[in-house]
């Protein structure tokens, strides 16, 4: 050892490695302290938190499982009512979404966490958020509204905010229209139920009317025979016209040209080909009995 350390003692030479040697020790006495404290500190939260864990687990499932269960319920007792499909989906979904939020905060009470204040910052969130949109939650309403009372449904025409179309679909958010030129036409569904709608096909039969001008002077008697039957040709040709109610023929206008209004029961599918249908039949009828009112005269004075 002398050699390896010149000019000192053996005994001088062993003390720098007994104190090495004695720090290495006190380094893994200290190392064993610190697991032995992590050790504990798992113990006592293992068994602390073993049974909440255990038990918030058992909540959710139960929760899942409800949430599920009230999901199916709701949807058969909504499709058994006959509400809207989409009314149906939305509802079930905030049904299911409700009862896991119930689960998920029971869930945190058993860990100790203030609920009520968790729930005070959701309400102030929701409330900040619900300003910030509130015009998309008030077509959200309307959405609903149209789905609950159905002023009119999907493969409908009718007339909403200027628009007139078959609706091809009804959302929370808007209504799409496909218009007889095949335009899109989406319209937000505040501007639909604030609006007047008019649904032309809700009744499976509309009355077609085509107004005659005939000459004055003739007998009503007659003219009401011809017209009458210009609208009965259009219902025996079976292009859209219906015999139920029946074809009718009445004087509206009376004076030196006298104007009918004729009109005819028609498939509101095929309404405007009957209109079709019976403006030509009254113009034929009109000319071949020799109803047509003169034509107009016009008298040019010379004033010299």
């Amino acid at each position: 050892m002398a050699a390896f350390f010149p000019g000192f003692t053996l005994a001088q030479q062993a003390g720098p490695v007994s104190q090495l040697a004695g720090s290495a020790e006190q380094k893994i006495e200290l190392a064993a302290d610190r697991a032995e404290q992590w050790l504990t500190i798992a113990r006592t939260y293992a068994i602390e938190f073993t049974p909440k864990v255990i038990g918030a687990i058992v909540v959710l499932f139960i929760t899942w499982t409800l949430a599920s269960w009230a999901r199916r319920i709701l949807t058969r007792g909504m499709e058994r009512a006959r509400l809207d499909v989409t009314l149906v989906r939305f509802l079930a979904n905030a049904a299911r979404y409700a009862i896991l939020v119930l689960g998920v905060l029971a869930c945190l009470s058993t860990f100790g966490l203030n609920v009520t204040s968790f729930i005070a910052i959701l309400s102030a969130v929701g409330l900040a958020i619900g300003l910030g949109l509130q015009g998309t939650l008030s077509h959200v309403a309307s959405g609903i509204m149209l789905l609950i009372f159905r002023p009119f449904k999907v493969g409908d025409l009718v007339i909403v905010s200027g628009h007139t179309g078959i609706v091809d679909e009804i959302e929370l958010f808007s209504t799409t229209l496909d218009t007889p030129d095949r335009r899109r036409v989406i319209i937000p569904n505040g501007a639909v139920f604030g609006s007047t709608i008019i649904n032309l096909s809700h009744h499976p039969v509309r009355i077609a009317t085509v107004r005659a001008t005939v000459a004055g002077g003739i007998d009503v008697a007659r003219v009401r025979s011809v017209l009458l039957g210009a609208a009965q040709e259009v219902v025996a040709a079976g292009q859209g016209g219906v015999a139920e109610p029946a074809p009718t023929v009445v004087l509206a206008e009376p004076g030196v040209g006298n104007v009918w209004n004729v009109q005819v029961a028609a498939d509101w599918k095929q309404f405007e080909s009957v209109v079709e249908q019976l403006t030509l039949a009254t113009a034929r009828a009109v000319g071949s009995a020799g109803l047509a009112p003169p034509p107009p005269v016009t008298l040019v004075k010379n004033v010299s």
